[in-house]
């Protein structure tokens, strides 16, 4: 063909897209757009074969090569499928975003229905831009009498196109690095992008490092020629032996003749089990794809089992935890989607609950964890999903956030919801097991989707101080005539073990709510359901554990033991109030209402400790509970002036806060001092 030179085509239509991918944050993403690309054009040669409109030869292996040049600083892709003519360069390379895909889909909408095309060839090409001084195009078309075609451009709007050399359809491009890029021409910096954006992709793809199979080349020409004079040598070394002793044969060498005879056919034999040994050993040893083609989640489920998805999430995620359980997705109608969600084992802090989606269109990596197909909640988890139909924009790293993807995010969490219900209805004792594991993810779900909270709201568990696992209706019928529509819980077992024991005495049960997700959890709870109200065990002394007595007998008590512990303790501030608790072995307590509690949780959820405490109560808002049925308490009463009244005093107002929360340092010096001085009065 004719030399030909031009400028392209660029309009007020097309550069704005243009103009997006050069904003691309990560440059690592061309890799994808021409690989995608490559698979784009093997796939459009498998239909056309598949129509009968292209003879495919046996036994033909399609495949994509990518390989590396540190030396000359180059990357080249290499694919056999469609490959281009001059007329199709010039429409779909010089005229930018021209998207071929589109084209040829509309030419062939009506042939074949199952396609796998999935980039707009012409317009990803220009990505490679963002690493490459110089693009090459090596292309030469499927069809029959086409010429080859060399395109060239040095990132400008000027380029050359002529004759090119290649004799296999297909195309190769090569990009002349930048300086600032010679990182992709490193092995191991290209195998980690094609990792991450090209492990799943339809078609084969082999990884080759040009400087080192040039290396390996020239040494096995140099080995191969040194073996062949070796044996040349032996050659002729033997037929001069041979020439030698060929008189001196006799009849008597028959036997001889006849063992060497058994021998060589030992020898043969040896030699045919070495052929096959070798040929093994070269089986194994031969190029391997370093994508796989038919990942787990494009299978039936019935097809899967239970090690191979404990081992794709191996793999994908580099955890090694045992996930607690997965959902397969695949839907076909109204909308093509297919995928794997996995709940991981979780910690226990909030902050660690970072979990990660995969996107794929057509087994092409798009991202992770957009928000606009993943339900907020769900991102908690580990999958994949591949969804062919999703509409991408021109950069493929966004999504259009319109009804057909609200639709797609509805569907998956339905799906949960549907197997977590089921799970809990027909193996409540697995769904039980996993329950503290799930609980995050599940009550996050509510907290963000009403329509996920309906589905989930009767299957929602609540771990008692006993290990037992109920809902909250099982847990309001139980104690309907102790604490009707009061659900008392426990956030640290540790340190609130006092009051556990309070309430298991009094035959009261209270729950485990220790994750800081239950918080806003229990708002929302009490939000839904009308009348009912979640109280910390510590929040206040019910009736249940105190004596009947009239608030009048305890007056003048409760005056007279708060002047003496606001004397001791230095805080005219302090509240002291007096009961007479059945448990005359309980000797102080810490109260807190409820929601100046929650108040102060918030605080430190949003990080709001420079704010007055004051201002949501504080220290304040603490009460100090005496049981006057104590002897401590009784001693105090009878000694207001005593010696050691202020030290009592001191010692019962720690342990109280002890009970409730961790002491602040320089308070738990002087509690540890006052201890060690108590014992030693006991040895006097």
């Amino acid at each position: 063909m004719a030399k030909k030179s031009g400028s392209l085509s660029i309009n007020s239509e097309n550069i704005f897209p243009i103009i997006k991918k050069w904003l691309y944050s990560d440059h690592d993403i061309f890799v994808r757009e021409v690989v995608s690309n490559a698979c784009d054009a093997v796939t459009k040669l498998r239909k056309l074969a598949l129509i009968g409109e292209f003879e495919e030869p046996d036994d033909y292996k399609y495949r994509i090569d990518v390989i590396a040049s540190p030396k000359d600083k180059t990357l080249t892709f290499i694919d056999n499928g469609i490959g281009m003519t001059a007329d199709e360069v010039n429409e779909y390379i010089n005229q930018i975003a021209f998207s071929g895909a589109t084209d040829f889909l509309e030419k062939y909408k009506d042939k074949a229905t199952d396609d796998q095309i999935i980039g707009h060839f012409g317009l990803g090409f220009y990505s490679t831009f963002m690493v490459a001084d110089k693009v090459t195009i090596n292309s030469l078309s499927y069809k029959d009498g086409a010429e080859p075609v060399f395109w060239e451009c040095d990132g400008g709007t000027d380029y050359t196109m002529s004759e090119g050399d290649r004799t296999e359809h297909g195309t190769e491009i090569t990009l002349y690095l930048n300086e600032d890029c010679y990182e992709f021409a490193n092995e191991y910096r290209v195998k980690e992008v094609l990792e991450k954006y090209c492990s799943f992709m339809p078609e084969e793809i082999f990884f080759t490092n040009a400087d080192e199979a040039k290396e390996e080349k020239t040494d096995v020409v140099d080995s191969t020629a040194s073996e062949v004079k070796e044996k040349k040598d032996e050659k002729t070394e033997d037929n001069s032996e041979t020439s030698d002793n060929k008189d001196t044969t006799t009849s008597n060498d028959k036997d001889a003749s006849k063992n060497e005879t058994d021998s060589e056919a030992s020898e043969s034999s040896e030699d045919s089990n070495s052929d096959e040994d070798e040929k093994e050993s070269e089986d194994e040893a031969a190029e391997k794809p370093i994508n796989d083609t038919h990942p787990l989640w494009t299978k039936h489920p019935n097809d899967c089992t239970d090690e191979e998805y404990k081992e794709f999430y191996r793999k994908v995620f580099l955890d090694f935890k045992e996930p607690l359980f997965w959902i397969h997705l695949n839907m076909d109608y109204p909308f093509n989607l297919k995928g794997i969600l996995y709940f991981p084992k979780l910690n226990t802090e909030y902050d660690t609950l970072e979990g990660k989606i995969k996107l794929y269109n057509n087994q092409v990596f798009i991202a992770d964890n957009i928000k606009e197909v993943i339900p907020e909640f769900l991102l908690l988890l580990k999958g994949v999903i591949d969804c062919p139909d999703l509409p991408l924009n021109v950069s493929r790293s966004a999504l259009q956030n319109d009804g057909f993807v609200k639709k797609i995010s509805d569907y998956i969490t339905k799906k949960v919801a549907d197997k977590l219900s089921g799970m809990c209805k027909t193996d409540r004792e697995n769904y039980e097991k996993y329950w503290d594991d799930l609980s995050p993810f599940i009550k996050f779900g509510c907290l963000k989707d009403d329509k996920f909270e309906d589905k989930m709201k009767d299957y929602i568990l609540y771990r008692n101080i006993d290990g037992k696992y109920l809902t909250l209706n099982e847990y309001l019928e139980a104690g309907k005539e102790k604490y009707e529509n009061t659900v008392f819980y426990t956030d640290n077992e540790q340190t609130q073990s006092q009051y556990i024991n309070m309430f298991r005495e009094q035959g009261i049960d209270a729950v485990v709510l220790d994750h800081n997700i239950d918080n806003p959890f229990i708002t929302h709870q009490e939000q839904k359901h009308e009348g009912v109200h979640f109280a910390r065990i510590d929040s206040d002394i019910t009736n249940t554990f105190k004596e009947e007595v009239s608030e009048e007998e305890l007056k003048e008590t409760t005056d007279k033991l708060s002047e003496i512990f606001k004397k001791a303790l230095d805080n005219d501030k302090l509240t002291v109030k007096v009961e007479k608790l059945k448990n005359a072995s309980i000797s102080s307590m810490i109260t807190l209402p409820e929601e100046t509690r929650r108040m102060q949780d918030m605080m430190k959820i949003y990080s709001m400790g420079g704010m007055d405490p004051n201002l949501f109560g504080g220290s304040e808002s603490l009460t100090l509970v005496l049981n006057a049925n104590n002897q401590l308490v009784q001693y105090i009463l009878d000694n207001p002036e005593g010696d050691k009244t202020g030290m009592v005093c001191e010692q019962l107002y720690d342990l109280a806060l002890l009970a409730h929360a961790p002491l602040e340092p320089e308070a738990m010096t002087k509690f540890v001092a006052r201890s060690n001085e108590i014992l030693s009065l006991i040895t006097k």
